[in-house]
């Protein structure tokens, strides 16, 4: 998300810094560029006033002018106003006090209302709370029997009616019901959809919020459709009173211009952004990451909290040992790649590196996910010795391992190539998770071989 405009912005900024000196006249010159970079990035274009002309207050102050570096300190005004433009800070969810919360989420047909309840679910339960699920869509076809789908691959329970409930207020009422008869403490209510805005809709609507009494009514919108998303965002705002927006489809946003306005015309926070497919591809929305990714400076926290999930921190200190004492073996090395993917893509970690120095040119790097999966595979052809003795393998023991893996001698040697190399860099390393996250931006540069990164 937000690459578009990033490359453009980065554009700015190097002719900035090719100035030396900033005067009024290449100050105005760089916000015009801004200007225009934003609005191709689809941003609302009352927030684009709005934002170049708070910078240029702030910017042609003397002290900024007469800076030994004013391009660092333009790019900092810049920073501040993005992440004041894109709410200021992460908007958390709010909660009843007398359980079950109900959010009841609501948007057009085909933004993706039943996948984002879904994920929602998923990231509640991940953090302590205790879902339930209910559609009340009785118009689209299995649109109830989509709910019911994905509340069993996530393991959430739903309440999916009796024949006699035709109605959505019934359907919630029961479901309410039974959510506080089980304990648990959150309902999610997903609501039937328009292509368009319509009465018949906003009344059904009206009746859920007045039955229900939702602490949150969420607005799931489609990036991808940019300014036609913040307008049906501000529709449902005036006329259901929205608390926040689920925007979807960020991967496959390039521009970014529905995330960079929502606030500003809604007057009501981005909460979360779903960013794939799989479930777990959906995270809250951190207005000060986004501006840093927006201004190319990455997003490095991002990237830690998820290396904090996906590696543990008990066998970090095995690894740390086997490391020292010379025992990390190919078994180890495929747990650790292992835990890699559950990072996400390695395009989707290359994204929140900064653009800058060395991690610049990891940017046009194209993973190639499927080598992963066949390193794993060589490994797993190899029988348990094999994997604790990398030194006893040899050439007839590759011929058979790469029969097993449906790979070539070729492949399975360069592996073990790699794998040595692996170790050698991993015991330069603390063995722990600050040293391992620190390592993965620098090693991910080198795709050599098998399309490792770095190994």
């Amino acid at each position: 998300m937000f690459d578009n405009l990033s490359d453009k912005l980065q554009r700015v900024f190097k002719n900035m810094r090719g100035e030396g000196r900033l005067s009024a006249e290449n100050m105005d010159a760089a916000l015009r560029e801004v200007r225009v970079a934003l609005l191709e990035a689809d941003v609302n274009f009352k927030v684009v006033k709005q934002l170049i002309e708070s910078v240029k207050t702030r910017a042609m102050g003397q002290e900024v002018l007469s800076s030994l570096s004013p391009y660092q300190q333009v790019i900092g005004i810049i920073n501040e106003e993005l992440i004041k433009i894109l709410g200021g800070h992460e908007s958390k969810l709010r909660f009843a006090n007398d359980p079950p919360s109900v959010f009841l989420i609501v948007g057009l047909q085909g933004s993706g209302k039943t996948t984002s309840t879904g994920k929602l679910a998923r990231w509640l339960a991940k953090n302590g709370h205790r879902p339930q699920l209910v559609s009340v869509d009785i118009y689209r076809p299995a649109a109830r029997e989509q709910l019911a789908i994905i509340a069993r691959d996530i393991k959430a329970p739903i309440y999916t009616g009796t024949p006699e409930e035709t109605l959505p207020v019934d359907l919630a009422r029961s479901a309410r019901r039974e959510a506080t008869n089980a304990g648990r403490d959150v309902l999610l209510v997903d609501t039937a959809g328009r292509l368009h805005i319509d009465e018949a809709l906003m009344d059904e609507l009206q009746q859920l919020k007045t039955l229900l009494n939702p602490v949150e009514i969420l607005f799931v919108a489609d990036a991808m459709t940019g300014q036609d998303a913040v307008k049906s965002a501000d529709e449902f705002h005036k006329k259901l009173g929205i608390t926040g927006v689920i925007l979807t489809k960020m991967d496959g946003d390039a521009r970014g211009g529905a995330a960079l306005s929502i606030r500003s015309v809604t007057g009501q926070p981005l909460k979360f952004v779903g960013l794939g497919e799989k479930p777990d591809a959906f995270e809250p929305f951190h207005p000060d990451r986004a501006a840093s990714r927006i201004l190319g400076m990455g997003d490095i926290v991002s990237f830690v909290e998820k290396a904090q999930e996906a590696f543990d921190g008990k066998q970090q200190e095995e690894l740390q040992r086997k490391l020292m004492d010379n025992e990390f073996s190919l078994e180890d090395f495929r747990d650790q790649l292992k835990s890699l993917r559950k990072l996400g893509s390695l395009e989707s970690i290359l994204k929140m590196m900064p653009k800058v120095g060395m991690m610049k040119e990891l940017q046009n790097l194209q993973p190639d996910e499927k080598e992963l999966t066949r390193i794993v595979a060589i490994i797993d052809s190899m029988t348990p010795k094999e994997r604790n003795n990398h030194m006893i393998i040899n050439g007839s023991r590759r011929r058979r391992i790469a029969l097993g893996s449906g790979t070539s001698v070729q492949e399975v040697n360069s592996l073990l190539k790699q794998y040595g190399q692996a170790r050698k860099m991993m015991k330069s390393m603390s063995g722990s998770l600050g040293g391992l996250s620190k390592g993965l931006g620098k090693r991910l540069g080198r795709m050599g071989g098998l399309g490792l990164p770095g190994f």
